[in-house]
């Protein structure tokens, strides 16, 4: 695992962790410099939801993945409801990838941007996502096409496209992310593939895969190649790399907080345990 913080001088909001058998990748959100709202931030959030995650999966009791993440949302808004205004847009908030090796297969959930690469035995790699925030963005962005960055009108217009994102966010016809409200988890994009068809797997978050998309470094099949010949680290290298050369052009991204997660060695599933052993793990 590696994660680099888009930012000097100010928190990473996202984090990564692992069990055994389950990994968990989370991309913060918010808004910076609004204490007011909530005096914690998103790093405290991301940190937080991201280890009652892991304490969660550290069982090994094969709950549902949906279930899991709605209770540990739930746990964090009750951890700072009677201290920050949780229902403000701007309340601290993240994206969620879970994967979790049980019983001969692996399990995942994605809520919001982050990405999962799933290594197939005998094919190339299979990408999986939640792609519904980016198509309300795109939606809710339409509007600045032939505005000219930087002049009064293009920040007004830029304004009212901020909240009619805002306003989808959680909301049926538009995206979905964890916040406050537990139900979210049951928007997820979930899936459950046999571990033997798998050599690996990888999540990455929003700011990661910039080394695809929009930077074009690399494809997703170099990316796994990437990952296997020089780890997560290359990865966000390289896309550090590509940040610093845009700097200062007029669509350079914003560099954002870049982490992966890489998992090898999936536990495989013995003939004893189809017969109820306990799996075998390498």
């Amino acid at each position: 695992m590696t994660t680099s913080a888009g930012h000097a001088g100010r928190p990473n909001e996202d984090f990564v962790g692992a069990v055994p058998g389950a990994a968990v990748l989370l991309d913060g959100a918010g808004i910076p410099g609004t204490g007011a709202i909530c005096a914690h931030g998103v790093a405290w959030y991301t940190h937080r939801l991201g280890g009652a995650l892991l304490g969660r999966l550290s069982r090994d009791d094969g709950r549902d993945l949906v279930a899991l993440l709605a209770a540990a949302i739930s746990e964090v808004a009750a951890a700072h409801r009677d201290t920050c205004d949780l229902t403000h847009p701007a309340s601290p908030q993240a994206t969620v990838a879970i994967v979790r090796a049980h019983r001969g297969r692996l399990d995942h959930l994605l809520l919001a941007d982050s990405f999962l690469v799933l290594d197939e035995v005998g094919g190339g790699p299979r990408v999986v996502t939640d792609a519904r925030e980016a198509t309300a963005r795109r939606i809710c962005s339409a509007p600045l096409e032939g505005l000219v960055p930087g002049t009064p009108e293009y920040d007004r217009v830029r304004e009212s496209c901020v909240e009619a994102l805002r306003a989808r966010r959680n909301q049926p016809g538009g995206y979905w992310i964890a916040k406050d409200d537990p139900y979210a988890a049951e928007e997820a994009v979930t899936g459950s593939r046999p571990l033997d068809d798998l050599r690996g797997v990888a999540l990455l978050s929003n700011g990661a895969s910039r080394i695809v998309s929009p930077y074009g470094l690399t494809d997703w099949a170099g990316v796994r190649d990437l990952l296997a010949t020089d780890g997560p680290a290359e990865v966000v290298r390289r896309v550090r790399q590509a940040e610093a050369r845009a700097s200062g052009g007029p669509d350079a991204p914003v560099p954002d907080d870049a982490t992966v997660a890489h998992c090898t060695d999936l536990p495989r599933w013995s003939a004893d345990s189809r017969r109820g052993a306990e799996p075998c793990r390498s």
